[in-house]
């Protein structure tokens, strides 16, 4: 089996953490270290990293300053309990980024809405 770690650089590891796991309708724990933290699923698979800017000299990861956050990349959930996630999404932020449609490419409802440190958030039912 492979898989993909998707690792992304915040400046508050703590603060996407709890972010993240609110969103996704995860059970509360704290990252493993200040500068670094694995959200998993229930199942143990990792769903995303979350590297604090800076941090281990990794280049991509320098700074927010070198390039925003988010360009060229769009981090896509697909969830089984889409209006329990849409709800949370709502109290995580003022307003969506997209409100719920249908994806006329997949037939599923999704919506968007940015994180903490602007990063474009797609969240997709897994089917309709």
């Amino acid at each position: 089996m492979k898989r993909l770690w998707t690792i992304i650089g915040v400046s508050n590891v703590a603060r996407s953490f709890a972010w993240y796991q609110s969103l996704l309708g995860l059970p509360e724990t704290q990252p493993a270290h200040e500068h670094f933290g694995q959200l998993r699923d229930e199942d143990d698979t990792v769903l995303i990293c979350l590297h604090r800017w800076g941090d281990h000299e990794h280049p991509p990861l320098a700074s927010p300053e070198r390039a925003e956050p988010g360009n060229g990349l769009l981090l896509f959930f697909r969830v089984d309990d889409f209006e329990r996630a849409l709800a949370r999404a709502r109290m995580l932020v003022p307003a969506l980024a997209e409100e719920p449609h249908v994806n006329p490419g997949t037939g599923t409802r999704e919506f968007a809405l940015r994180d903490p440190d602007g990063y474009y958030v797609m969240v997709s039912a897994l089917a309709d």
